[in-house]
């Protein structure tokens, strides 16, 4: 067996995999005069597909299952990967990307939504298993440590990026249910020692039949295990009068989830707002949907794909129809305005981590369809966080914007170890068929968690281990001692799951050394506002979260403060003393895509992978014991700060520097630092002749990197891009490749 790299560079999808074209070599390069090797793990979206049909394929379209090694790896104290952005896929984007591998001649079944035989039903299963959030439950083996780093924090402040004038007269807000949903429902209780073992979730129907929704749940002693419904009747009439709600006041109706991580409830919840808007369209023509096998949780956009097929009146009748509820309802919240791309178009096109900070930072206008901004209703139907946005917004209709050059900065301890938290995107959560009562019982008999539920509610179940947030804790009360500031735990007493952890904080804290910090413990709309008020004031304050309100602060703040959250550094220390660095959000991923396609410019953003890469070395450096690895990456540190000072970060126009530009560039610095530093004189005396060569050659090598520009792109495919045909676009300086690969 080959001996693993001392880095793996994860392969994945979209802009993040077509920057690893350019960069991943100039990482390879840097690194290999300190001992360094750098792999990679493929776990993009196609990679986990392909991996999971290895049996139906031949030996030769065969690839390893690159996540089951990683999550083995991250278990070991000398992992360290460096994790890019990889698809959460929706189903839309599930059955685009087989599609795609279909095409390409990978010989792989096709997904059944209805699967009547045992082999389709096998084949639904494993593809199930890679829907949503699949990747990173198996990798975070550890609690999150998220924040700006100093040079973006200081680059956004020199140069402030722009932000929409709010209005006190703003119509714009956030609208949540008051009753019937998750936050409502929520029981939860600490496993004890006779109940740990393997429980299961149990149905009884009101007929007296009882189904067995899930056997073997792994239950720890010590363990916080919660269940809650979201009623389907009252979701259904929430988003009804928040439509109506929503022409009466004249504002854009938009719909905030995340359908993607959360994998099987936001998309249900998603597919009832579809019919509550197109509510008509529904009842008339349900037969035929029926028939074409249109399921609403898919979007409109599936809706009219379908019907593509229909003879051409029918055809006409039913886009008519939905006209017309877009004409008598309240304009929509837009994703692309010149495409007529509508919120409710695809599950995926919105997600609310990235759209609702976007939402803030324009002054609360979305764009309508008349492609123009508009005061916009922001429908979030579950009230466990909701209260965060709507505190927000409430904030700047009263403060006006935030200004960058200013503002203090919230960073991000969150938890998230061993799926803690992980609601929605794990096999916990159930569409109700019947109506009935469903049960969480512990191997030993008990009744745990109980709900009376009816059909069609959705139902969940998460577990939170015990060790995970003795680590989160322990994480915080580090962070709060490192930077100096405040870190708040974000818990709500008065909710059912945030109860059970204050009392584990409470204890868990008695561990440390607390003195002179500063450690409150607040309901989420009051951390809010705590940390938005001490923003405004220049001041730092640090959050302490559980999963989900990690992913969405560490979006939301960043937005706000730097303009992006693709630039924060996120560290994860694994609990058995590995490091996985990720690189940032990649929620704009897409729309870079077809851009580079269309256009030959990849206006993507590295310095995430800038800022984890250095991370990385840093970790290394200290646990193999190896200073050449700490001697890159100060020099890194030092072309990053150099790179932002320069402004050579990529633009968003063909013409302007691009992705490839602002690599060599960052090459250039790196490389000049090594060659400026005298703390090993080996690598100083390597990279002297390259820094030369990389600044002699600037104008030609810039010319070539141009060439692509202003021209189509053939990558060879959306979702399994051809390497060649990548890295043929983005290496296309020869001068530079030649320096580098030297």
């Amino acid at each position: 067996m080959s001996e693993q790299p001392d880095i793996i560079y994860t392969i994945v999808d979209e802009a993040p995999e077509l920057a690893s074209g350019s960069f991943l070599p100039i990482i390879q390069a840097f690194t290999k005069p300190a001992g360094i090797s750098v792999g990679t793990k493929d776990i993009s979206l196609s990679g986990r597909i392909i991996a999971a049909f290895n049996d139906k394929l031949p030996a030769e379209q065969r690839i390893p299952d690159a996540l089951a090694e990683l999550g083995e790896m991250v278990k070991t104290p000398g992992a360290n990967v460096i994790k890019l952005p990889n698809v959460s896929a929706s189903m839309p984007q599930l059955k685009a990307a087989i599609k795609e591998l279909q095409e390409q001649g990978y010989a792989l079944p096709d997904y059944v939504d209805s699967p009547s035989s045992e082999e389709e039903k096998d084949n639904q299963a494993r593809y199930d298993k890679i829907k949503g959030s699949a990747v990173n439950p198996v990798l975070r083996e550890g609690n999150s440590d998220r924040r700006a780093p100093k040079a973006v924090k200081e680059f956004a402040k020199k140069n402030p990026h722009s932000m929409g004038e709010w209005k006190p007269d703003s119509k714009t807000h956030v609208a949540h249910m008051q009753s019937g949903d998750f936050f409502s429902h929520e029981t939860s209780t600490t496993v004890d020692s006779a109940d740990a073992g393997s429980a299961s979730i149990v149905l009884t129907t009101n007929s007296g039949e009882t189904k067995v929704l899930k056997s073997d749940v792994k239950l720890k002693e010590g363990s916080v295990a919660d269940a809650t419904f979201m009623s389907a009747k009252a979701l259904y009439s929430f988003l009804e009068e928040q439509i109506a709600d929503a022409k009466a006041k004249g504002v854009l109706f938009s719909l905030h989830m995340k359908a993607t991580m959360m994998k099987v409830s936001d998309p249900i919840i998603f597919g009832h707002c579809v019919k509550a808007y197109f509510k008509p369209v529904f009842a008339k023509h349900g037969e035929t949907f029926a028939k074409l096998g249109i399921n609403a949780n898919n979007g409109i956009g599936d809706v009219y794909a379908r019907i593509g097929g229909l003879d051409a009146a029918l055809k006409a009748e039913i886009e008519a129809d939905m006209q017309a509820c877009m004409d008598e309802g309240p304009d929509m919240y837009m994703v692309n305005s010149d495409k007529g791309i509508t919120n409710l178009h695809v599950p995926s096109d919105v997600i609310i981590d990235a759209s609702m900070p976007a939402l803030i930072r324009g002054g609360g206008q979305g764009w309508g369809p008349d492609g123009k901004p508009g005061d916009t209703k922001a429908v979030i139907p579950d009230n466990s966080y909701a209260g965060v946005y709507d505190e927000t917004i409430k904030f700047c209709i009263a403060n006006g914007a935030f200004n960058p050059s200013t503002m203090g900065s919230v960073a991000n301890v969150g938890l998230m170890a061993q799926k803690a938290e992980e609601y929605g995107s794990h096999p916990q959560t159930f569409e109700i068929p019947a109506d009935g009562t469903v049960r969480v019982v512990s191997a030993a008999g008990n009744t745990l968690l109980e709900h009376t539920v009816e059909a069609g509610d959705i139902w969940r179940m998460c577990i939170t281990n015990d060790a995970p947030i003795r680590d989160w804790v322990k994480l915080a009360v580090n962070r709060a001692r490192a930077a100096g500031t405040p870190a708040v735990f974000w818990l709500n007493k008065n909710r059912a799951h945030d109860a059970q952890l204050i009392k584990k904080v409470e204890s868990y804290l008695k561990d440390h050394d607390t003195s002179g910090l500063e450690l409150p413990v607040m309901a989420p709309v009051e951390a809010t506002r705590y940390s938005l008020e001490r923003m405004a004031k220049g001041q730092d304050t640090i959050s302490v979260t559980g999963n989900v309100l990690r992913d969405y602060l560490t979006d939301l703040f960043p937005i706000l403060e730097v303009g992006t959250s693709a630039k924060m550094l996120s560290i994860v220390p694994l609990m058995n003393g590995g490091g996985l660095f990720e690189t940032g959000a990649g929620g704009s991923a897409p729309k870079h895509v077809q851009q580079f396609v269309e256009e030959g410019f990849l206006r993507w953003d590295s310095l995430g992978e800038f800022c984890a890469l250095g991370a990385s070395l840093e970790h290394l450096a200290a646990v193999k014991n190896n200073p050449k690895a700490n001697v890159i990456a100060q020099a890194l540190d030092s072309g990053i700060g150099k790179l932002l000072d320069n402004n050579k970060s990529p633009g968003r126009k063909v013409g302007q520097l691009d992705n490839k530009g602002s690599h060599y560039y960052l090459a250039t610095y790196w490389a000049e630092a090594l060659a400026a530093q005298d703390e090993d004189a080996e690598l100083k005396a390597h990279f002297g002749p390259i820094a030369e060569k990389l600044a002699a050659n600037e104008a030609t090598i810039v010319a070539e990197l141009s060439t692509t520009q202003g021209k189509p792109v053939d990558i060879g495919g959306y979702y399994r891009p051809d390497a060649a045909k990548v890295a043929a676009a983005q290496r296309c300086s020869a001068t530079l490749n030649a320096i580098i690969d030297a």
